[in-house]
């Protein structure tokens, strides 16, 4: 079955199986009855692990609200862990933190069943065409309409949703071009989709408008958020904390500098790796090959911007 027909499927109710998973996440077990890590963060808000992407699940007087929905093939399971945790039979409004189909796969159900799909514009749009993801060597297909976010913004919002004030913002080109964040204010719990990343490189999406300096950029602003306190969420992983955030702001704004220094250089992607600029960061963050290689591409259309001139 391809994504398409899965996810008509899927916005009829079908419980189907597929395996669609991000280049760097690991290919898991595909089944509808598939158990999440259930862990409470507050008070009626929640975090589902193990569905694909994070799921953060906000149960209150007006309804269920999620934010991402886990991946197309563990949609079913994900619908199903909400239901349990809540009581109730219906989700009221869903936030993708960008376009990726492990945040995006429940949309078809929740879009066909009446949920308010909130997003940035910019991933309405990546949902609304097909991608030609060269570095994952992979093509998404567009996903239907009703599938699509039904409300969009471009700078930020607020939210004041069961007795809580939720605030959300873009930050602009990162991981994408359309990546948010979620801030449940009262409960001090920043989702931060994956602009932030655990134990491993981030992921930088620079066919979708991602670049490091982005990064860089959108890591401070959340830090700006936080407290020490703060419930930090990540695309995917356990939960973090402004340290975290403070911690890959820091590598993102040196790795960017050492890779910029290095393309004024003149080097190619193999180049670069060979000369191995994060050697001193990948005890921590793992394999550089392809964060490298992604940046490069991101560096290479920002060479105005960046000052730089390739001798």
């Amino acid at each position: 079955m391809d994504r398409r027909r899965f996810l008509h499927s899927a916005a009829a109710g079908a419980l189907g199986a597929v395996t669609l998973p991000l280049a760097l996440r690991p290919a898991s077990a595909v089944a509808a009855d598939a158990t999440p890590r259930v862990s409470t963060l507050a008070p009626g808000l929640h975090l589902l692990e193990g569905l694909g992407g994070n799921v953060t699940v906000f149960d209150s007087i007006d309804g269920v609200l999620l934010v991402d929905g886990g991946s197309p093939e563990h949609s079913p399971a994900v619908l199903k862990a909400v239901r349990e945790l809540t009581g109730k039979p219906q989700v009221h409004t869903l936030f993708n933190t960008h376009w990726h189909w492990d945040q995006t796969g429940s949309n078809a159900a929740l879009g066909a069943a009446g949920a308010r799909i909130i997003a940035h514009e910019n991933t309405r749009l990546w949902l609304g065409t097909d991608v030609d993801s060269k570095w994952e060597d992979r093509k998404y297909g567009r996903l239907p309409v009703k599938a699509r976010p039904s409300k969009t913004f471009y700078t930020t919002g607020a939210l004041e949703f069961g007795g809580e004030s939720i605030e959300y913002g873009y930050m602009f080109q990162a991981h994408t071009d359309g990546d948010i964040y979620v801030h449940f204010r009262k409960a001090n719990v920043l989702v931060a989709g994956d602009v932030l990343s655990v134990g491993r490189y981030p992921v930088i999406d620079y066919i979708t408008g991602g670049w490091i300096g982005g990064m860089a950029t959108a890591t401070q602003q959340l830090a700006a958020r936080c407290d020490d306190k703060t419930q930090v969420i990540p695309g995917t992983g356990p939960v973090q904390s402004r340290a975290d955030l403070v911690a890959e702001q820091a590598m993102l704004a040196e790795v960017r500098t050492r890779l910029s220094k290095l393309l004024a250089q003149g080097m190619s992607v193999q180049e670069m790796i060979d000369a191995a600029p994060t050697r001193d960061f990948d005890a921590k963050w793992g394999d550089s090959k392809l964060f490298i290689t992604n940046t490069w591409q991101g560096l290479i259309r920002r060479t105005g911007e960046l000052g730089v001139s390739i001798v």
